[in-house]
């Protein structure tokens, strides 16, 4: 099964990250994916940029409305995730409680990413997504 673990902070925890020499948290997060890597449960890990230089698109109106990020409220920022392969939701948990660089005001969110096989397999666009996946190597 795969499971998304999102990593979260709030303001205070990104600015106390700021304090941190970047080598240190290569090293310490490298460590942590090579443990994942080695174990064959990573599929995906990408850390975002600054939300500060995102955008938001807002469909409360018609057309929607795009700002300027960070959202309304920042109290949490979703700053990188991970995509694990593991046999159930707690194992995908022992991996995010060996998370490196946490601490106070530090969350990860972990959420099941179903599978294309979960869907009603004789939807079109179900077959059409299908056929796209096995095209491009991902079934």
């Amino acid at each position: 099964m795969k499971y998304m673990l999102i990593m979260r902070a709030t303001d205070e925890a990104w600015a106390n990250m700021a304090n941190v020499d970047f080598n240190d948290l290569l090293n310490e997060m490298g460590k942590y994916n090579d443990e994942m890597i080695r174990a064959g449960v990573l599929l995906a890990a990408e850390g975002l940029d600054d939300a500060a230089k995102g955008v938001v698109v807002d469909y409360s109106s018609e057309p929607p409305v795009v700002t300027d990020g960070p959202y309304g409220e920042t109290k949490e920022l979703f700053g990188g995730f991970y995509i694990l392969n593991v046999a159930s939701q707690e194992e995908a948990v022992e991996w995010a409680k060996r998370m490196p660089m946490t601490g106070k005001g530090v969350k990860t969110e972990i959420r099941r990413v179903p599978t294309i096989d979960e869907f009603p397999q004789d939807n079109e666009w179900i077959l059409k997504e299908r056929a796209w996946r096995e095209a491009t190597g991902q079934l």
